[in-house]
């Protein structure tokens, strides 16, 4: 068994949030997008893909345009399409288009049998809330809690966001929780 630590960076927005996810190999695209999520903190409330080598992975849907190859992400080991050094995209939320650089930093052989694995080592930096609008909407939101977050505009954002939302704060320890509740209920 072999566990692949990938770094997973969102493009485009500043200062950069990432986070470091290591996995077993034998784990299908599906599933890197549910510890994907788990390790950034969204929510799973949007279509995804990955791309990868040229090929698009996701769960087909019978909606899709039948001129556009989509391979199974449920049926593809990460140990099947990527290795050392190798890099490819995770685009989550098509309206918003949050667009993922994952680079495979490393991979190592595992003791014994740990199937579904997930754990995240690193990060920096809370993901945006759910359904922002994108990266500029995002900026602008940012610029709005930040430079006026007593006025009317900047408290309905926060509320709207969270009371507690801080874009420095990335909690790895929830991260990992919710990777360990779903280890624990055998999901997948």
């Amino acid at each position: 068994m072999k566990a692949y630590t990938l770094r997973i960076e969102l493009q485009e927005v500043e200062p950069l949030i990432w986070r470091r996810l290591l996995v077993d190999g034998d784990t299908t695209l599906g599933k890197l997008h549910h510890y994907v999520q788990a390790a950034m903190g969204w929510t799973d409330a949007h279509l995804h893909e990955f791309e990868i080598g040229g090929k698009t992975y996701a769960t087909p849907h019978p909606e899709d345009d039948p001129e556009r190859e989509i391979l199974d992400e449920r049926r593809v080991r990460l140990d099947r399409v990527v290795t050392v050094g190798d890099h490819f995209s995770y685009l989550y939320d098509f309206g918003d288009s949050w667009q993922h650089r994952v680079v495979v930093e490393r991979v190592e052989s595992l003791d014994g049998e740990q199937r579904g694995y997930a754990y995240v080592s690193a990060g920096e930096r809370a993901c945006p809330p759910e359904d922002v609008g994108g990266v500029a909407a995002y900026m602008d939101f940012m610029e709005q809690i930040s430079q006026r977050p007593v006025d009317d505009e900047g408290r309905r954002l926060l509320r709207w966001a969270g009371e507690d939302f801080d874009p420095a704060r990335f909690d790895r320890h929830a991260a990992n929780a919710a990777l360990l509740r779903m280890a624990w209920n055998r999901w997948g």
